[in-house]
């Protein structure tokens, strides 16, 4: 049998995610990387001789013209997204993309269309989804009952090239929106069921941005079982880390959460993904109201890092591709999620509760 050709991926975006979506590529035989692309010469060159010497562009088209291509792995700023995707598949390339798909929900609606009409295999980095702690996360509370109520953060104290980081994500859109499609997609998973309102409250806690954007924000959504969940993020220099990462379900059968490693910084991009265990409660109480069983403990030890999961992306993504997956569910759910926090964020802009139905 004749071994299947890798195929060849332009990357496009060199800083943290881009990075280590370039080590999968490099170090998978399913993939070879035709070109790396950035606007910063420094963080192309930089990740090129980092991997042994790669062509780089300053621009995705430049890249597809000199060296073409079968895949395009799209990890700029979220303001970008949109244009980059569509021109990879006008020119017929499959696209990872990191999230949000793209800035509103018609475009992220239209490209998922686009990527279906062409036939062409587009994958969203929700990196949750391929980790295996918070899969059982999934599972466990999917074991405790309905309704739910779903409690989750990820508060950033930021400085530094960090807190830049983040300005420059704020021309575009607040950490509820850029880190919730996450959490939100998380909760769908969970319930199972559909989100019926969200309504969201934030304060802007810096004059080094916009005028009318916050860096911080909760958002809480009601669905239709009657599940609830919260959803909190804030950004900058002046954001306590104290209780910044809070993952945790109740259900009338008991609860579950991960426990953070206690270990990591608030903007330590490993800790973002990092657990420490999964404790399960059982609610189930016996004759004088004592509990019934004991609280168990699920070690989370053998996870992956950061760039193990970038890379379980970059394996979901290649099988996509190799056996020619159905992803219609999978875009759906990324349209759905970037709509609910969307929705919050005109929450927060109008004061008032936003239906989804």
């Amino acid at each position: 049998m004749m071994k299947k050709q890798p195929i060849r991926v332009i990357v496009v975006g060199c800083g943290n995610m881009g990075t280590s979506h370039a080590r999968a590529y490099h170090d998978m035989e399913g993939f070879a990387i035709a070109a790396l692309v950035s606007r910063s010469p420094e963080s192309r060159e930089k990740l090129s001789a980092e991997l042994g010497g790669y062509p780089t562009f300053s621009s995705l088209g430049e890249a597809l013209e000199n060296k073409g291509a079968e895949a395009v792995s799209v990890n700029t700023y979220p303001d970008t997204h949109a244009e980059l995707v569509r021109e990879a598949l006008g020119a017929g390339c499959h696209v990872f993309v990191e999230k949000p798909l793209a800035l509103t929900v018609e475009e992220a609606a239209a490209l998922a269309d686009l990527a279906l009409e062409k036939g062409l295999k587009m994958v969203v980095g929700y990196i949750l989804r391929v980790h295996p702690a918070w899969s059982r996360f999934v599972e466990l509370a999917q074991t405790l009952g309905k309704p739910l109520v779903m409690r989750m953060n990820l508060n950033q104290q930021s400085s530094g090239s960090n807190w830049y980081t983040h300005k420059h994500l704020m021309r575009s859109m607040s950490p509820i929106v850029d880190c919730g499609v996450h959490y939100v997609d998380i909760m769908c998973l969970m319930t199972g069921s559909r989100p019926v309102s969200v309504s969201a409250i934030g304060a802007r806690l810096s004059d080094e941005i916009a005028p009318d954007m916050y860096n911080y924000g909760q958002l809480q959504v009601r669905f239709k079982d009657g599940s609830v969940g919260w959803y909190e993020a804030g950004w900058g220099p002046m954001i306590s880390e104290t209780a910044f990462f809070v993952k945790d379900v109740i259900g009338p059968l008991g609860c579950v959460s991960i426990r953070d490693t206690a270990t990591a910084d608030s903007d330590d991009v490993e800790g973002h993904t990092k657990t420490g265990s999964l404790l399960l409660h059982h609610s189930a109480t016996g004759e004088r109201g004592e509990f019934l069983r004991e609280d168990e403990i699920i070690s989370t030890a053998d996870e992956p890092d950061h760039d193990g999961l970038c890379r379980l992306e970059q394996e979901f993504f290649l099988n996509a591709i190799q056996t020619d997956a159905d992803l219609e569910d999978h875009l759906r759910d990324a349209v759905n999620s970037l709509r609910i926090v969307l929705a919050a964020d005109q929450s927060f802009k109008t004061g008032k509760t936003i239906n989804l139905d």
